[in-house]
């Protein structure tokens, strides 16, 4: 029977999660369960309060937190919970002159690429600076996830998008895509597979014992640097996949 791996790693929204909703009682069980056997990180764009509100508050009270390990906006960060608290372990943090010169360019990239009509309503707001990350949202950070999944199923928006942001960036800085309507920048170097490295030298596991599930491991989802690893990888296509991936690794 295959041994549960010692770090298991998650993408967020679309894996374990619809975008921006938080966890159901199932996944929440799930996840306690894993927890209790294994190490487990998610690695994500959001910041950490989202982290918090759609997995930390939805697990049982005895979850093993001990285990959990967050790295928000896509690996530029990690915290890990110690006596009774988040404590940050690193975080690339983008300082807030060059966040301005990104948003900057996102707005300029934004009108330039003919995709987002900047002068029409959003829901919440369309770009916000994350810390490690500033994240450009084409409908706004708070539509509804049925109209995120709408807006560009076959990726083809994100990728005008990121085209046209990743040609007005400052040096040292690039785009990648994020979710389904968004495109994050970082500073260069610094994304999933520089979490994942991070996490996988503090816990002293080999990259290649360590497993990656995520519904965009295609090329050009926000998925896609994990292959720059040697994690294993595991794709899903939603949330109920992902349930049905952790069972089988519970079984194990």
């Amino acid at each position: 029977m295959t041994r549960i791996p010692p770090l298991v790693m998650f993408d967020l929204d679309g894996t374990l999660a619809e975008s921006k909703q938080p966890l159901t009682s199932e996944m929440a069980r799930n996840v306690a369960a894993l927890l209790a056997r294994t190490k487990v990180a998610v690695v994500s764009g959001g910041a950490l309060p989202q982290y918090l509100a759609q997995v930390v508050a939805r697990l049982p009270a005895d979850a093993n937190l001990e285990n959990l390990y967050i790295l928000p906006t896509s690996g530029a960060a990690l915290h890990e919970w110690r006596d009774g608290q988040w404590r940050k372990v690193y975080e690339e943090r983008i300082s807030e002159n060059d966040a301005g010169k990104i948003q900057a360019a996102m707005e300029d990239g934004a009108r330039a690429s003919g995709v987002v009509d900047m002068a029409a309503p959003t829901r919440g707001p369309r770009i916000e600076y994350r810390g490690g990350q500033v994240t450009f949202s084409a409908l706004g950070q708070k539509a509804p996830p049925a109209e995120k999944k709408a807006w560009d199923p076959d990726h083809a928006k994100r990728r005008a998008l990121q085209a046209a942001i990743a040609a007005r960036l400052p040096a040292g800085f690039t785009a990648a895509m994020g979710g389904s309507t968004t495109i994050d920048v970082l500073r260069a170097g610094v994304d999933k597979a520089y979490g994942i490295r991070r996490l996988a030298e503090r816990l002293g596991i080999p990259e290649s014992d360590a497993l990656y599930i995520g519904d965009e491991l295609v090329p050009a989802g926000n998925d896609e640097a994990v292959f720059r690893t040697n994690a294993q990888v595991r794709a899903v296509s939603s949330p109920q996949d992902t349930a049905r991936a952790i069972v089988s690794l519970l079984s194990s």
